[in-house]
């Protein structure tokens, strides 16, 4: 018993039925046809019909003109449509019109008179042409999945890395207990590539991947995220715990000294982190994306950070907003018989905010004395 495999679809949409007769007339005997009068119809059939791989489109036509439909593929959501190959046929023979077409995102251009056996040597070409595009994605995920280790730093690999850490996502979560991830990068980075060349500064930053690694255990794991950003992963590590690992390791680095032939090389570093005994996340990927999100917002505070003399925490940000700050010192500076409405209402607006940081902290807040001295504050 054999088993016919079925022809690949092609769409022609033309508001011409002799058009689409000619052209289905051509094509039919290597590809099944559907055909479609206007771009919204046609529009209708490739957002339904998984089995069109080609598309011939008019230019000139009613509801839906052949540029709107271009338009509307590639930049569907769907990738199978917007990579979709598409075939504009018109009358018109313009170079400008041809240029329009292509910058569009059409594939090919051809004139309605075109000759048939052309029409099927073209469409060919495409399909191998996106056959050929879609294999290579394909081997590069699958050489993705199976390279582990970073070639330049010897880390893992941002895929091995996520895949390891949902490890251990997945059994901290299972038994409640602690995990942390850590981000930093080298802010220098750029500096010393201009300075002595990519080759060195990747050199150095293979140095640092190093004596990073000789301080984990056999449990965490750290990979290269970016060009000069890292990630560890250690579980059952509390959030203090990592914390304490990030100072030393921030202090460390910076009071590294490294020259190249004269050259001081100085190290300078940005910290994130994440936990989830201070986070709540789904997944092993939200909490490195939080972690790298600190990271980014430390980088921005860099005048303000030092590891324990008004650093900005890699785990949290230590100084209050301007407004809570102007309240503390309002409140702390009036006493029983002054404390009025200003400093009053203030208080009362600070109150979500301290059950915010008690419901964190979970201990009690005494609601109802605070609540009864607004109240009996003396007018």
């Amino acid at each position: 018993m054999s088993t016919q495999i079925p022809k690949q679809r092609v769409l022609l949409v033309d508001d011409s039925k002799i058009v689409r007769t000619t052209l289905a007339r051509l094509i039919r005997k290597s590809f099944d046809v559907r055909e479609e009068a206007n771009g919204e119809a046609g529009w209708e059939a490739i957002s339904t019909d998984p089995s069109i791989v080609v598309v011939f489109s008019d230019i000139q036509m009613p509801v839906l003109d052949g540029f709107a439909l271009l338009e509307r593929i590639r930049q569907s959501q769907d990738q199978r449509i917007r990579s979709m190959p598409v075939i504009v046929i018109s009358g018109d023979e313009e170079d400008s019109t041809k240029k329009r077409a292509r910058a569009a995102g059409a594939n090919d251009f051809i004139t309605k008179t075109t000759d048939g056996t052309e029409i099927l040597s073209r469409i060919d070409n495409l399909l191998h042409l996106v056959e050929a595009k879609q294999q290579l994605v394909v081997n590069k995920q699958a050489l993705d999945q199976t390279v582990t280790r970073d070639p330049v730093t010897g880390t893992f690999t941002p895929h091995y890395l996520a895949t390891e850490g949902g490890k251990h996502y997945s059994h901290a979560r299972r038994h409640g207990g602690p995990l942390s991830v850590l981000t930093f990068r080298l802010d220098t980075y750029g500096e010393i590539t201009e300075k002595v060349g990519r080759a060195v500064a990747d050199q150095l930053l293979a140095k640092v991947a190093k004596l990073v690694m000789s301080t984990l255990r056999a449990e965490d794991s750290m990979g290269r995220t970016a060009e000069a950003t890292f990630a560890v992963i250690f579980p059952g590590t509390s959030s203090q715990q990592a914390l304490a690992f990030a100072r030393r390791m921030h202090e460390q680095l910076d009071k590294a000294q490294v020259t190249y032939r004269d050259q001081v090389l100085r190290i300078r570093t940005s910290i994130g982190l994440a936990a989830l005994d201070v986070d709540t996340v789904a997944s092993i990927e939200e909490l490195m994306k939080m972690a790298q999100q600190r990271l980014q917002d430390a980088a921005s505070r860099k005048a303000q950070r030092t590891v324990d003399q008004g650093e900005a925490s890699p785990l949290k940000p230590v100084s209050l907003p301007s407004d809570i700050d102007r309240a503390v010192q309002v409140i702390e500076h009036a006493d029983a018989q002054q404390l009025g409405d200003a400093a009053g209402e203030m208080l009362r607006r600070m109150l979500p905010f301290l059950l915010a940081v008690c419901r964190r902290l979970n201990v009690e807040l005494p609601l109802d004395k605070i609540t009864q001295a607004l109240r009996n504050r003396p007018k």
